[in-house]
């Protein structure tokens, strides 16, 4: 069995064992402690530090001169190097357009993704209770983005 069924295993059995239904990981991973399940071994400083830059990285956010909307300044790409595959991350204002676009997709099919996802969870939900009114999504999300940037030009405006 894999790792991930493992733990997977384990947060049922941490439920089954306290009734909690709202489940707090750290509580979880305290109660495998003492289980005696075999603690992971600390990662290495080098590795630390650098998912701590990446999110740096990730969060860094600017504003465009002429809009004054902010946008992000770093987009990760993936690069294989060898057999192994890991991201490299560009500026948006130095990064070629093969670069970019390749970022973007990449976002916009994790963006699809987690909509299949959500749609899978929702259609889930909806089965297990058919005596309650059905949960609809609706995954057209080019008005909501429409009314946010025109909500962030409203938040934007000085109002005197």
């Amino acid at each position: 069995m894999s790792k991930k069924k493992d733990l997977q295993r384990l947060i049922r059995h941490y439920k089954d064992e306290t009734g909690e239904i709202q489940v707090d990981m750290k509580k979880v991973a305290k109660f495998a402690e003492l289980m005696g399940w075999e603690m992971p071994i600390p990662k290495d400083p080098l590795d630390i530090l650098a998912q701590e830059l990446s999110r740096a990285a990730r969060d860094e956010i600017k504003h465009d001169d002429k809009t004054g909307r902010p946008y992000r300044v770093n987009h990760a790409i993936p690069i294989k190097q060898g057999q192994q595959s890991l991201f490299v991350w560009i500026d948006i204002d130095e990064a070629p357009r093969n670069m970019m676009l390749k970022s973007l997709n990449l976002r916009r099919e994790q963006m699809v993704g987690d909509g299949l996802q959500l749609s899978y969870d929702a259609d889930h939900w909806n089965t297990r209770h058919p005596d309650q009114d059905e949960i609809q999504l609706d995954f057209d999300f080019g008005f909501d983005i429409e009314l946010r940037k025109h909500a962030a030009d409203a938040e934007d405006e000085d109002i005197t």
